[in-house]
C-alpha cells in the first residue's frame, strides 16, 4: 500500500496508518519531493514540478524497494498524484483508493487561490501557510472534540520548507482533469470522504464515483478534509478493504 500524502503535510500524516498495517500489507509512506525529510539534497527540476513529476519520484521510489505493483491511496494533493501515477504507469496499480479530493482541474478561481496561497509562502513561508489553511483542513466536530489535532497539524506543515510548498501549489494549480482517466480503470477504487470536508466535499466524491461504476464510496461522518487523522479507524478499515470492495456500495463508517 503505498500512501501519498496531503497539501500540505508531510508523510507524518500517515502515522495512525502506519501503526495498524493490516495483516498481509506493506505500507510505504514518502514524503512528496520538497516536503519534509526529502530535504534539500533531493533538489527541486528547473522546471515546475507537475503531479507527473510527483508520481514519476513514487514509481522511482516503488523500483528501488522491488515493488512491481501496489494499491495506491492518495488524500488531497496525494490523490492528485495518485491519479497521475495511475495515468503513467496503470498496469502497476492493483487498486486505487481516492480520499478527500478531486478528480477536475483547478477552476480559474481556484488557480487564483493558489497565487494568492504562493505569495503567503513566499512572504510569511509554512507558518503563514499553517495559519490560513488550518481553519479549513479540519472538520467542526475535530475543532470542538480533538483540539490537539490542529497543534499537531500546524507542527507538521510547519517542518515543510517554503520552496516545497510553492513547487506543490504551482503542480496543483496546473494539473489536468482526471475525469476520462478514472473510468478507463479496471482495477478497484475506493473513494474515501469527510461528510464535514469543506475543500473537497462530499459532492466531489459522489461526482467520481458516479463516473466509476464499480467504484466504493466510503463517507466518514464526523471529519473534515483530513479524514485519515479525524477518523482513523474509519479510514483504516476502508483503506485495506479496497482490493475486495464490492461494486456499487456507498458506505458510512
Amino acid at each position: 500500500m503505498l500512501l501519498l500524502h496531503a497539501f500540505p503535510l508531510s508523510a507524518d500524516q500517515w502515522l495512525p496508518q502506519l501503526t495498524r498495517v493490516a495483516p498481509g500489507w506493506r505500507a510505504i509512506a514518502p514524503d512528496h519531493r520538497g516536503f519534509h525529510g526529502t530535504g534539500p539534497a533531493f533538489g527541486m527540476p528547473d522546471e515546475p514540478m507537475t503531479m507527473e513529476t510527483y508520481a514519476a519520484d513514487a514509481l522511482e521510489l516503488l523500483a528501488h524497494l522491488g515493488v512491481e505493483r501496489t494499491a495506491v491511496a492518495g488524500l488531497s494533493m496525494g490523490g492528485y498524484v495518485a491519479m497521475a501515477l495511475a495515468r503513467l504507469a496503470p498496469q502497476r496499480l492493483d487498486a486505487l483508493v481516492l480520499a478527500d479530493t478531486r478528480a477536475t482541474a483547478d477552476t480559474e478561481e481556484g488557480r487564483a487561490g493558489r497565487d494568492r496561497m504562493i505569495d503567503l509562502a513566499q512572504r510569511e513561508g509554512a507558518a503563514g501557510v499553517a495559519r490560513e489553511m488550518l481553519p479549513k483542513l479540519l472538520g467542526e466536530t475535530t475543532h470542538r472534540h480533538q483540539p490537539d489535532l490542529a497543534h499537531v497539524i500546524q507542527h507538521v506543515i510547519e517542518q515543510n520548507p517554503p520552496a516545497g510548498i510553492v513547487a506543490g501549489l504551482q503542480a496543483m494549480k496546473s494539473r489536468p482533469d482526471s475525469f476520462e482517466m478514472l473510468t478507463a480503470l479496471s482495477c478497484p477504487v475506493t473513494i474515501i470522504c469527510g461528510d464535514e470536508d469543506r475543500l473537497t466535499p462530499v459532492a466531489d466524491s459522489e461526482a467520481m464515483h458516479r463516473a466509476m461504476p464499480g467504484s466504493t464510496l466510503v463517507v466518514l461522518p464526523r471529519a473534515g478534509h483530513l479524514s485519515n487523522l479525524e477518523a482513523p479507524d474509519g479510514f483504516t478499515a476502508a483503506l485495506y478493504a479496497v482490493a475486495s470492495a464490492p461494486a456499487e456500495r456507498v458506505a458510512r463508517a
